[in-house]
């Protein structure tokens, strides 16, 4: 028998990962991660009325390379000490066509801009962790375009084109723990 997913769920800030992927000099796709996520995921008796909030600490972003995630931490991008938080709160939740599969809509904060974005998401199920709590697993991803955002620095390349492309993609590996 399935559990029942009705109720309260913690992100685990541990066990769960926000990562993006844009192009960069228009050939080569860099990618990043945030460090620092937190929420809460509330499934309704009716998937319409389920909800999520997420905090994502702007200042956690992490490329791999400290110069680059110091400018993205700049005003020219993140501007983590005017903005330290992004945020999404999913306003509604569809089944998709397949099983286990929906489609998450919501508002997602950047920069104290909002925009409404949806998300495609799968559900991956849940299981009973060593220490006995119910834990579920689930996966989304979104494109957006930076610039909606606020987020329009770049530069000229010398053999034309730009140096970082407008569309990033998100990718959400989501664990959480029913309270």
């Amino acid at each position: 028998m399935a559990p029942d997913l009705t109720g309260t769920w913690e992100i685990d800030p541990v066990h769960t990962g926000v990562e993006f992927a844009v192009r960069h000099a228009m050939v080569a796709t860099v990618r990043g991660r945030f460090n620092a996520v937190s929420g809460t995921i509330e499934v309704g008796d009716e998937l319409a009325g389920s909800t999520t909030e997420v905090t994502i600490d702007a200042a956690s972003i992490d490329t791999g390379s400290e110069e680059r995630d110091t400018h993205l931490r700049s005003p020219d991008f993140l501007d983590v000490e005017r903005f330290p938080t992004l945020r999404f709160r999913a306003t509604r939740v569809e089944r998709g066509e397949r099983e286990g599969e929906y489609r998450v809509f919501g508002d997602l904060t950047i920069r104290d801009v909002t925009r409404k974005v949806e998300l495609a998401a799968t559900y991956n199920g849940t299981a009973t962790d060593p220490w006995g709590n119910l834990r579920a697993g689930l996966e989304a991803d979104t494109t957006i375009n930076r610039r909606e955002w606020g987020l329009t620095w770049n530069s000229p390349l010398e053999a034309g084109g730009i140096l970082i492309g407008d569309k990033v993609k998100i990718t959400l590996d989501v664990s959480a723990v029913k309270r």
